[in-house]
């Protein structure tokens, strides 16, 4: 049995599209899965065993070009049993159906009719969670889903990773910290960078060193989140973000005794690596893509305009994260922390 996944496009997805994949392997013991989707993609894939190859797909979110769809689609026939399709637009559907594949699966999305033949309608009511929309797709229509839920695990080769220490001259001397103030989706996901602050002093002063990840569009606030504190701390805090590859980042963030993180890709990538995980929601929920591991707690208000799922806050004030203070985080890291998960 040979799969071709058409993967997402968002780092927190692809994490989470493992629970498909291990799914997939449950239901056909040595099935050959490939994953087709970007190429910022490839160092999650590399890192999940159920995957054979990670194919990078060339074009950019939203870019029809149907000539090169049509070509890639060429390329890959004949080599497929089945296709499974993550995202819900049109486009997606396009390569497997030029490839030719026997059997093309996925939820009915746009006008994707003739594009599928195996098309699924989604109950909402009956699959809330991201990964149960993800593993619904490795059974037929009505099944049910395996329990417990597999979690994602991404897989760390120790030769890399104390290669990416060697080159940012990092040590482990000291328990980490790994704090992750960004989110790509925009800014009702970040918790401010005067709390993240906080957090950082408190652990530096507890004998903690501090790594910032993040992406480019995340250096500046790492910088503002180590301007906050004082000489001699400032020093203990490292700020990583748009310096490391992801593939870095994932095997640094392997490194840490814990994370706090904002809903973003890197909380998904921390709960893979099963690092003990604070994870602080404003705008979103974790009703529909919470982190999935053993070591997590999930802080939040609750107001009563959240979650709103808006990219910037409708009323201009963001109290879901300005008013959700450091305290809460700290007594949620101590408490995770006095069960540490030990670094392998």
């Amino acid at each position: 049995m040979k799969i071709l996944i058409v993967g997402p496009s968002w780092v927190g997805d692809m994490v989470m599209a493992q629970t498909l994949f291990q799914c997939l392997r449950q239901r056909h013991p040595g099935c050959e899965i490939d994953v087709l989707a970007p190429e910022w993609s490839r160092p999650i894939l590399e890192r999940m065993p159920e995957v054979r190859q990670a194919l990078s797909f060339p074009l950019g979110h939203g870019v029809l070009e149907l000539a090169t769809r049509r070509k890639i689609g060429k390329s890959l026939a004949g080599q497929y049993d089945q296709a499974i399709l993550l995202p819900n637009s049109l486009k997606s559907a396009l390569v497997p159906f030029f490839a030719g594949i026997p059997t093309r699966t996925g939820w009915k999305g746009e006008l994707r009719y003739g594009l599928l033949n195996d098309i699924r309608t989604l109950d909402k009511e009956r699959y809330p969670l991201m990964i149960e929309r993800f593993m619904a797709l490795a059974f037929e229509p009505g099944a049910e889903l395996p329990q417990p839920y597999p979690r994602p695990t991404l897989q760390i080769n120790a030769q890399s990773r104390d290669a990416a220490l060697a080159k940012f001259g990092l040590s482990l001397d000291r328990p980490v910290l790994a704090l992750c103030p960004g989110a790509e989706f925009g800014e009702a996901k970040r918790w401010p960078s005067e709390h993240y602050a906080k957090v950082a002093e408190l652990k530096i002063r507890a004998g903690w060193q501090v790594w910032l990840f993040g992406s480019k569009n995340d250096h500046a606030v790492g910088e503002d989140i180590r301007g906050r504190l004082i000489p001699g701390l400032r020093e203990e805090a490292s700020n990583l973000a748009g310096d490391t590859s992801l593939a870095e980042a994932i095997d640094l963030m392997s490194c840490a005794g814990a994370v706090v993180s904002n809903d973003s890709g890197l909380m998904h990538v921390a709960a893979a690596l099963n690092r003990p995980l604070v994870a602080v929601y404003g705008s979103t929920s974790p009703g529909f893509t919470p982190p999935l591991a053993e070591h997590v707690e999930i802080v939040r208000l609750g107001l009563e305009c959240s979650p709103c799922f808006d990219r910037t806050c409708r009323f201009g004030h963001y109290n879901c994260l300005g008013q959700l203070k450091p305290r809460p985080v700290i007594e949620a890291l101590d408490r995770l922390v006095s069960d540490p998960v030990e670094v392998e």
